[in-house]
């Protein structure tokens, strides 16, 4: 076989530059084409490792080193007569690989199981045994994952606890730990293996992973499956917990099972339509037999009996959807059929002229009727077959493995192409091929961009548009915000909601509060309205909607990627030597009987193979479970009481850690005062009991960074109000706190004076919640609760229960004749000591300084100073 230099040439123009690829914690310095992305480099790295113990320094020294190892064992077999020939066809074969034309396959795979025949007697307790195996497989792994973190926390409550080891190791002692110990025996720990945790062993467990198992091929009876055998269930059981590839022919079964043994490779055809041009079917055919001759040559280094009694090889072509698009015509379809039949023609063709200098592969006069067959159903020669035979009994034009996609830097068919730019970022773009194609029909590439990626401006948007927004309220700085947020989010989410927006605005202007949910359907607009603005700012999943389409691609843009994919995949079937076993992924809900029809449809459109495999959940996915209450503990009979012996121990207590979550719906109130003349807003939410349980704080005409900062600070303390913090520690912690704004209060009926913001809020949280009246400076029977200053009427009348009970939280329920008598309040002593008249505070200033039993007191900051007689 002669073999002209065809790609050498263009590889020698190639541009290499040094790379620094991060791989597990070191960095690998390595040289490699100027093209390629730093996960295609990486991916060759590991190929080149496998064919040598060291990561080299230069792919492309590596690559011509395995090519010439393939050409010095081809012209020790023969399949390469002479020296010079064995030159060009490693420099060829070094060159399609730098160029990205193709990529081997590693030696290891996953491959098949073996064949189950449902004719067979135990054919449904063998489906049901693999079905139960990948079952247990999965759920063991999860189930693995949960002890090892039981295990691991059963560690951390030891070494987080403070104290004595001794005490920290024990549950009775240590509540932290008897939870975790509680839940890894739960998860299945033994208390022996607790026990080891506790002592500080490791609990790092190895996890098989069962994320890609061995597909399962069943041989099946086409007649019976298309109507509905029973036994199908079994396979359909099977299905729903690994891959199954159903065939209906004893020789598609056994040219499936031989591909999956052999020597594979994958095409780039996208790259070698861009590099050759109009010569793409010269540059084609050179390809095909370039690498028919290679995997024929690896075949020999392989020490599998099968694969050396049938020599299977497999070509894979890669990026045929991208190659299809990017084709002139509107029928993919068609183009592909012809695509294939050339490349199967071509490889049968050169492996037709290794028989003639090597002689038929064992298994040849085996599969040779079917193959010849074959053949002469599609109107193709067989002469040259029938005179020198094959040397590889199964050719097949399928490979799918990820790992040949990340070295030619395919990715599946899709309408958004994510790539690699030259500052190493990642980034989204119309798929090149599709754009081609768009442009050669005529239409726009920049509105078909528009409509995937969406404008990023509510500008002219329907139906949440700049003019909905201004009648609500919003003014051009609450926009500009919002518009430079949208080009940094994927969804209205994060884009109206602080620190975007400013929680004052959204609880002041809006009247609403940040934390309830999405804001735009609370602020009135429909669900198909919030569906058209994003789809107008954020785009679409593809271009199916595209009403700018032209016509003559108005079905392929219909069509999804993985739908086009596989059907040019079943254009080319015919002409593969062996089915194609990629499983089709059903949806992940998908039961038995949907999965049967499948198999069932399948077998009616005379499918060679059917290969089916359900999707995993998505992460995302939670039922909602109601909540269970904790069994009690049984009580303890009663005992008599044992001799006490005093000893000093130091005990270890840990507050539970269990967050207490408030009700949806939730009483509170809202407390508006002012500061120093700077406007504060305490909005308060309580649980059914009545004890507080969060804060937000809203201040007025303040700087965008302050009121981001009290806010974040209030939600702070609500997390650790609800997680069980006494509101008596942040009271303590907080007042008397002293920092501009400060100085007089207004609107507060218990509270004249504050030495900062926080000051103030925790004074009136501590008088409302604590009844802390040593924190207010107006006593509650002072204060005229009409909201004006001044003493209570002689008389005191009875007030009315809207005053206090929220008429929307009660929803109407509470009587209009209900009252609030004031018999509860104390007159005042006629023996009473007349107050005394307020100073001035020498320390803070404020005229809050009183006596208290005969020293000065200040109201305001708390400080007793010395006053001079």
């Amino acid at each position: 076989m002669r073999f002209k230099a065809h790609f050498a040439p263009l590889a020698a123009t190639l541009a290499f530059e040094p790379r620094e690829i991060e791989r597990g914690r070191a960095l690998t310095p390595v040289t490699a084409p100027a093209g390629w992305t730093d996960v295609r480099v990486e991916a060759w790295l590991d190929w080149a490792e496998s064919q040598a113990p060291s990561p080299p320094h230069a792919l492309d020294d590596a690559i011509h080193g395995w090519a010439a190892r393939l050409a010095s064992e081809g012209s020790e077999s023969g399949a390469l007569a002479t020296t010079a020939e064995a030159e060009r066809f490693a420099a060829e074969l070094a060159a399609s690989v730098l160029l990205g034309l193709a990529a081997p396959a590693l030696p290891t795979m996953n491959g098949f199981l073996p064949l189950i025949d449902l004719s067979e007697p135990d054919a449904t307790q063998a489906l049901s045994a693999q079905a139960a195996a990948w079952r247990g497989r999965r759920l063991s792994s999860r189930a693995t994952e949960a002890l090892a973190k039981a295990l691991g926390e059963v560690a951390d409550a030891v070494s987080r606890c403070e104290g004595p080891r001794e005490a920290c190791a024990d549950p009775a002692a240590n509540p932290a730990l008897a939870r975790a110990a509680v839940a890894a025996r739960r998860c299945g720990a033994a208390d022996a293996d607790i026990l080891r945790a506790i002592q500080g062993e490791p609990a790092d467990l190895t996890i098989e992973a069962a994320e890609h198992p061995a597909a399962l091929p069943v041989l099946a009876a086409r007649d019976t499956t298309a109507s509905g055998d029973p036994r199908t269930a079994a396979v359909a059981e099977a299905v729903q917990e690994g891959p199954v590839v159903v065939v209906f022919s004893p020789s598609d079964a056994e040219a499936m099972a031989a591909a999956q043994t052999g020597a594979r490779a994958i095409l780039n055809l996208p790259a070698l339509a861009a590099l050759a041009g109009a010569d793409f079917d010269a540059s084609l055919d050179a390809l095909v037999a370039l690498w028919t001759t290679a995997l024929d040559i690896e075949l020999d280094q392989t020490s599998q009996a099968e694969a050396q009694a049938a020599r299977p090889i497999a070509l894979g072509l890669g990026g045929l959807a991208d190659w299809a698009v990017g084709q002139d015509g509107t029928d993919p379809a068609a183009q592909t059929a012809a695509l294939g039949r050339r490349v199967a023609e071509m490889a049968s063709q050169t492996s037709c002229d290794l028989a003639a200098r090597l002689a038929p592969c064992p298994e040849w006069a085996t599969a040779k009727d079917d193959v010849i067959a074959a053949l002469h159903a599609q109107g193709r020669d067989a002469a040259p077959l029938e005179q020198n035979g094959r040397r590889n009994a199964v050719i097949s034009l399928f490979v799918d493995e990820a790992e040949l996609g990340l070295r030619l830097g395919l990715s599946p068919f899709s309408a958004t192409d994510v790539f690699q730019t030259a500052d190493d970022e990642i980034a989204r773009r119309l798929r090149p091929a599709l754009a081609a194609a768009i442009v050669a029909a005529g239409g726009d590439v920049e509105a078909a961009e528009r409509h995937l990626f969406g404008r990023r401006t509510l500008a002219e948007a329907p139906g949440v548009s700049h003019g909905r927004l201004r009648e609500l309220g919003f003014t051009d700085l609450e926009l500009e915000a919002i518009e430079r947020a949208l080009a940094l989010v994927e969804d209205f989410g994060p884009a109206f909601a602080p620190p975007v927006l400013d929680a004052g605005f959204i609880g002041d202007v809006l009247g609403l509060t940040p934390d309830e949910g999405a804001l735009l359907p609370r602020l009135g607009f429909t669900a198909e309205e919030i569906e058209a603005a994003t789809a107008y700012v954020f785009g679409r999943p593809d271009l199916s909607d595209w009403d700018q389409a032209p016509p003559s691609l108005t079905a392929l843009l219909a069509t999804s990627g993985a739908d086009l994919e596989a059907a040019l995949r079943q254009t080319i079937e015919p002409f593969s030597d062996a089915p194609d076993a990629r499983p089709r992924l059903l949806d992940w809900r998908a039961d038995a009987m949907q999965i049967g029809r499948a198999i069932a449809d399948g077998a009616r459109d005379d499918r060679r193979a059917v290969a089916l495999r359900r999707a995993e959940a998505p992460l995302s996915f939670r039922l909602t479970l109601p909540e269970v209450e904790a069994p009690r503990r049984a009580e303890a009979p009663p005992q008599a009481a044992p001799q006490t012996v005093e000893r000093v121990v130091e005990k270890v207590v840990e507050r539970d850690r269990t967050r207490r979550r408030l009700p949806d719906r939730r009483k509170g109130y809202i407390q508006k005062a002012s500061v120093g003349g700077h406007k504060v807003y305490i909005h308060t939410g309580e649980y059914e009991d009545g004890e507080l349980g969060e804060i937000f704080i809203d201040m007025h005409k303040e700087g965008a960074a302050f009121r981001s900062m009290m806010n974040n600070f209030a939600i702070a303390i609500s997390i650790g109000l609800q997680y069980g913090v006494p509101l008596d520690e942040f009271v303590d912690a907080f007042v008397f706190t002293r920092f501009e704004p400060s100085g007089r209060v207004t609107g507060n009926d218990s509270i004249r004076s504050a030495t900062s913001i926080l000051d103030y809020v925790f004074r009136e949280l501590g008088v409302s919640y604590l009844d802390r009246r040593e924190l207010a400076q107006v006593t509650p029977e002072a204060a005229n609760l009409d909201g004006m200053d001044g003493a209570p009427a002689d008389a005191p009348q009875p007030v009315p229960a809207a005053r206090f009970i929220s008429k929307g939280f009660a929803r109407g329920a509470a009587p209009d004749n209900l009252i609030v008598a004031p018999f509860g309040r104390k007159e005042p002593s006629p023996r009473t000591t007349p107050p005394v008249q307020a100073g001035p505070c020498p320390e803070c200033g404020d005229l809050m300084l009183t006596d208290r039993n005969g020293t000065p007191v200040c109201g305001a900051c708390g400080a007793a100073p010395q006053v001079q007689g």
